[in-house]
């Protein structure tokens, strides 16, 4: 089974609401996808086209490729269908593999009897042909196979990627209520900002944003973070192209940025771990921090985007405070970033009123199952209308 050289469909997850910035990362690759759906992309690719994808996309989750659909009416034909799959060529008889799934069939109760009959089916093909069973468990670090089956259709596919991409793996300290890398990755894009002018990112607690903006404007990605992958534990699996892959990321990263990103906390402690994890991602010397309330931040003149992911009441903060601190948002985008384009990312629409300001546009995001709002606010130097001509 040459799964590196046989194409077969590709399903690349991602969080909800983040496909369309995905699909824009695809299409930059030079995939054409097939479907785009609200929490994915769809392709025709093979397991060695899955390499560069994992290594480059910052707001996927997982990159599956498609072993086989098949019709499954209850357990006993779903272990029937896996059981011909030839995973004897797939995975090491004598390494470890690992299961997950999304299942919706009336005789599944729990996820995990669907998962123990993969196991099952996977365990006793190799088993019966090479006389040794191979481990298998929870994590998810090694080869990972992925059940997809609603009502009684099945698709069974490789996860390529493992671990998942959402996390940028450089945030070794998560701090208080931290953004996943990927929706932090996907708000940027939604901003268009040009990534060569201003970015702030005042309330900046972990750090993600800015180190999110440092990482897109110097061309910096995930994969020169990460040394370990589902793809690389499948049979048939040649290094070569991995480091290959690598190598042109490494080449492809800028040094140095021509204009400031300033990460801005009134908690030193978050400013901290901020500088730490911009450390291990290479571009703390690219970022600005400073202890300050946000309203102390540095704006420089030369205008560019400025950026709030505050509390928005759900499980930090006292709303009554909040509703002060969304207002001061407000006063401090009208009266100190002129020129700019000001976003604020909140869950909360309420708060959001009392920033005082009419968004030009509210862009949908989830965060988690929390339904959120990035607001965007056009900050014009003077009035927007045209003056009146005098009589």
């Amino acid at each position: 089974m040459q799964v590196f050289h046989t194409e077969s469909k590709i399903i690349i997850t991602c969080n909800k609401r983040l496909s369309p910035y995905l699909q824009q990362e695809v299409e930059a690759l030079g995939y054409e996808p097939t479907r785009v759906f609200n929490t994915g992309v769809e392709l025709q690719g093979t397991v060695t086209d899955t390499i560069p994808l994992n290594l480059n996309l910052r707001c996927g989750s997982q990159v599956l490729y498609l072993l086989k659909a098949f019709i499954a009416n209850d357990p006993a034909e779903l272990y029937n269908e896996l059981v011909t799959i030839e995973w004897e060529k797939l995975i090491d008889f004598a390494g470890y593999f690992s299961v997950t799934s999304n299942v919706n069939n009336e005789h599944i109760l729990t996820p995990l009897f669907a998962n123990v009959k993969v196991k099952d089916a996977i365990v006793d093909r190799i088993k019966s042909i090479k006389g040794i069973r191979p481990n298998s468990g929870p994590e998810v670090n090694k080869t990972v196979v992925h059940l997809y089956w609603q009502d009684n259709r099945a698709e069974i596919f490789l996860d390529t990627s493992g671990e998942t991409l959402a996390k940028h793996s450089y945030r070794k300290i998560p701090g208080k209520a931290p953004m996943l890398e990927a929706l932090a990755t996907s708000t940027i894009m939604a901003t268009n900002w040009d990534r060569k002018s201003t970015f702030i990112n005042p309330m900046c607690g972990s750090g993600t944003l800015a180190i999110e903006a440092a990482l897109l404007a110097t061309d910096k990605y995930p994969g020169l973070f990460r040394m370990n992958y589902g793809f690389m534990h499948l049979s048939g699996y040649d290094e070569t192209v991995f480091f290959a892959e690598r190598r042109a990321l490494k080449d492809k990263a800028k040094k140095e940025t021509s204009f400031k990103i300033i990460a801005t906390d009134i908690s030193a402690d978050a400013v901290d771990v901020a500088r730490k994890n911009a450390k291990t991602a290479g571009v703390e010397h690219l970022i600005d921090f400073a202890v300050c309330d946000f309203e102390e931040t540095d704006v420089p003149a030369e205008p560019g985007i400025v950026m709030f992911n505050p509390e928005y009441g759900e499980r930090l903060g006292v709303h009554t405070k909040l509703e002060m601190t969304y207002k001061r948002v407000g006063d401090f985008l009208k009266k100190k970033c002129l020129g700019y384009r000001g976003y604020v990312f909140t869950g909360n629409p309420d708060l959001a009123k009392k920033i005082g300001l009419r968004a030009a546009r509210k862009i949908e995001f989830y965060n988690g199952k929390l339904d959120c709002r990035l607001f965007e606010y056009e900050l014009y130097q003077g009035s927007k209308r045209e003056p009146k001509p005098e009589n």
